[in-house]
């Protein structure tokens, strides 16, 4: 996945002006101190750096104890050891209150609804990019590197950037900035038998142990990530109490559930235990579970357009099973290995609360259905006392009147009606009580009184209903009430972060297109080359754009005498970088030369080397092209290398010199 290559540059090396602006994507970075979420990810931070001080030390008194054959050493060592066991402990609750916690991401509106699970992002240390990209930049490019200082330190400024995106719009197209960064990275400096040689370091999201790595996909998977996380800040701190907040909720955590899904479809093995295909795959049921509640929320908005009555109550009690469905399967794959052992405990909880709470509006929702409708609704919903609500059919006496029929039917159904949603209101009470028993269980939910109130407000509105019941002259008791089936008019949709909105340019533009100039490709520089003007011309076909390829040389003519050859990319005009100029620049100014003839500057492609066990052969640059020609058209545009997985980080890169590369000569 690379972004769009630009090929309207003129190559005039003026690289000032395509860096982006400083203050283009980067207004929005937030300093960790202005909002509740940004101190809370601040405090997080600091607990990573706490964590990773103690990992360290608790590995060097291992090693010290398992070196030292000392008696009193290694009985000191034990006690510092426990110590240390002990400040981690306390640590990782710490974090896991911070992870839990609801309070920065409450919605913005008046109304009460209940909370929803943010993540929090992942953190990272500086990373100096300078010293990997100047060898590349002046070895294999065989460029100054000291001209390309500029884009380098672009490069460190946009990531130093994304450590800190601000919680909004902004802060996302700041990490999709710089993830179609490293996309460009990946295609142009990133060849099959190295990698750059920097360790990508981040804290994981859920423990705090720090993860690291030296493949550009696992600083890549950390910033989709982080776009997930981000996703679902949004998400959580929109207000559901109007139709345009509770839109803008669903899409947030539709994208993050994309965004969590990518990342398991891509990659394999991960080194951080919140980036593992199960840790992934819960992640992306979490989300699609949020989005699910929040269309029930939508469902309960006044709207001119809903449907009214016994069909409306039946569609929220079924909407709300589906709620309830969801998050039980998403408790349930919380409640697997190795998930629950680093899952935060508070969100095990909510999960469970939320699924109570749901399955008990359901049967809310079902006894107001009994309880309100008249009995001769029914007749407009025949499937309610038999598919739904589970009530016995009453067909009249044969040979009654059908007035008489209906009549008798509506009148054996009161009670029975009443029964009924007597048993749901039962079981919504239940359900709500053992809500509030495992919200008060937990002590991070315990702080969270908009959850308390939402359990509270729904528990007394049943019992007020259920008191009303119970006053009234039904003698029988109440019957068991079946489960409501889930079922719902409109499923999460799982969509990918869209990418393409945030229109970036390759940093490192001017070394060239990515499909010549990468480290994946080897190549001869060759020149500054002095071509003279015959009585035929140059005696040499151009073809293709950016770089401009030479196609065809006649033999005898002065190109042929002064060494270029079929296949050479023109890459310098009389001193003109040109690597991106198009076919009718090359020519025009080829044509404006006088009998002092044109200084050409160009590279051969050489055939890359592959390792004995691909088993691939690629055809050579000059048989392509007499291929397409003896096929009447004209030669392929500039292959581009064969594309690699979005985060292939599976196997890793081998170790050593690059077999079969040249490095270009000056």
């Amino acid at each position: 996945m690379i972004p769009e290559e630009r090929t309207d540059d003129p190559g005039s090396g003026e690289e000032s002006a395509r860096l982006q602006p400083a203050g283009s994507v980067r207004e929005g970075c937030d300093p960790l101190a202005q909002t509740l979420r940004g101190r809370l990810q601040s405090r997080r931070a600091q607990v990573h750096q706490q964590i990773n001080k103690e990992l360290r030390m608790r590995t060097g008194a291992e090693n010290l104890y398992r070196a030292t054959s000392n008696a009193w050493v290694r009985e000191t060592v034990a006690l510092e050891l426990s110590y240390v066991n002990s400040s981690l402990q306390l640590l990782k609750e710490e974090l896991e209150e911070l992870n839990g916690s609801a309070e920065g991401d409450r919605p913005a509106g008046e109304g009460v609804s209940v909370p929803m699970i943010p993540l929090g992002l992942k953190e990272t240390k500086e990373l100096d990019w300078s010293t990997p990209l100047r060898e590349l930049i002046s070895g294999h490019f065989g460029e100054d590197s000291a001209s390309y200082e500029a884009e380098i330190r672009e490069l460190e400024d946009l990531r130093q950037a994304i450590r800190t995106p601000s919680r909004g719009e902004t802060g996302l197209e700041l990490l999709m900035a710089y993830y179609n960064q490293l996309c460009f990275l990946d295609a142009r400096f990133i060849a099959p038998t190295r990698n750059l040689g920097l360790l990508f370091q981040w804290y994981d999201s859920l423990t705090g142990v720090p993860a690291q790595q030296r493949a550009l996909a696992f600083e890549k998977g950390s910033v989709l990530f982080n776009i997930g996380a981000l996703y679902t800040q949004i998400g959580a701190r929109q207000d559901r109490s109007c139709p345009e907040g509770t839109r803008r909720a669903i899409e947030a955590f539709q994208r993050a559930a994309g965004a969590f899904s990518l990342l398991r479809e891509n990659f394999s093995r991960a080194p951080s235990p919140d980036m593992s295909p199960a840790s992934l795959s819960m992640l992306e049921r979490l989300m699609t579970a949020q989005a699910q509640e929040c269309i029930f929320e939508g469902l309960l908005l006044p709207s001119t357009e809903a449907p009214q009555g016994c069909l409306a109550q039946l569609r929220l009690a079924q909407e709300a099973a589906q709620v309830a469905a969801e998050y039980r399967l998403v408790h349930q794959t919380m409640a697997q290995p190795p998930v629950r052992d680093y899952v935060p405990f508070p969100w095990t909880t909510l999960v469970r609360v939320k699924a109570e709470y749901f399955r008990a509006l359901a049967h809310y929702h079902a006894a107001a259905v009994l309880c309100d409708s008249p009995p001769a609704a029914e007749v407009d919903c025949p499937a309610l006392s038999q598919a739904f609500l589970g009530l016995p059919a009453t067909p009249g006496p044969p040979g009654a009147a059908p007035q008489e029929q209906e009549g008798r039917r509506m009148l054996e159904r009161v009670p029975t009606r009443s029964r009924a949603g007597k048993a749901h209101l039962k079981r919504a009470i239940l359900g709500q009580e053992e809500a509030l028993r495992l919200h008060a269980v937990c002590r991070a939910l315990r702080s969270v009184d908009l959850l308390q109130a939402v359990l509270a407000q729904a528990l007394r509105r049943s019992l007020a209903r259920y008191s009303e019941l119970d006053r009234e002259d039904d003698f029988l008791e109440a019957t068991e009430a079946p489960d409501i089936p889930p079922k719902t008019q409109q499923k999460p949709e799982i969509r990918a972060p869209s990418f393409s909105r945030v229109k970036v340019t390759d940093i490192f533009h001017r070394l060239g297109p990515l499909s010549v100039f990468s480290a994946k490709n080897c190549w001869r520089l060759v020149g500054p080359v002095h071509v003279t003007r015959g009585e035929a011309g140059f005696g040499l076909t151009l073809r293709g754009d950016a770089p401009v390829l030479i196609a065809a040389v006649i033999p005898g003519g002065p190109a042929a005498a002064a060494g270029l050859r079929e296949g050479d990319y023109i890459v310098s005009l009389n001193g003109r970088p040109c690597k991106w100029w198009k076919h009718a620049e090359v020519v025009a100014q080829l044509k404006g030369v006088g009998d002092e003839g044109a200084s050409l500057q160009v590279v051969t492609l050489l055939p890359r080397a592959e390792p004995p066990s691909t088993g691939e052969h690629r055809p050579a640059l000059g048989a392509l092209l007499r291929g397409q020609k003896e096929c009447g058209r004209g030669p392929p545009a500039p292959g581009r290398a064969s594309p690699r997985p979005l985060l292939g980080w599976s196997r890793k890169a081998k170790r050593g010199k690059t077999r079969g590369r040249l490095s270009p000569h000056p």
